[in-house]
């Protein structure tokens, strides 16, 4: 799969959040400002994983529909299982 520019930069950002978070950690700062950000990094990481899913789900349809039709279900489950698992 390819990862085009914008889910590469919300992983950067996502890491950025990460080392804020340590760093007030590392400061003793207090427990609701950590996860506060946690939080916020916990739902980057949910539209990330969104985002790719998505578009694997995109590139895995219009892959089916170069196969047979006894390998497009298989091919068209991994993708749905994939979905499911990021939930």
């Amino acid at each position: 799969m390819e990862y085009n520019p914008q889910m590469k930069n919300r992983v950067k950002r996502i890491e950025g959040q990460m080392r804020g978070i340590l760093r007030m950690m590392e400061e003793e700062k207090d427990c609701k400002d950590v996860i506060t950000q946690m939080s916020a990094v916990r739902t980057a990481i949910d539209r990330t994983m969104g985002l790719i899913v998505s578009s694997n789900l995109v590139g895995c349809v219009l892959e089916a529909e170069k196969l047979e039709k006894s390998d497009q279900k298989d091919f068209i489950e991994e993708a749905v299982d994939l979905l499911v698992k990021s939930r």
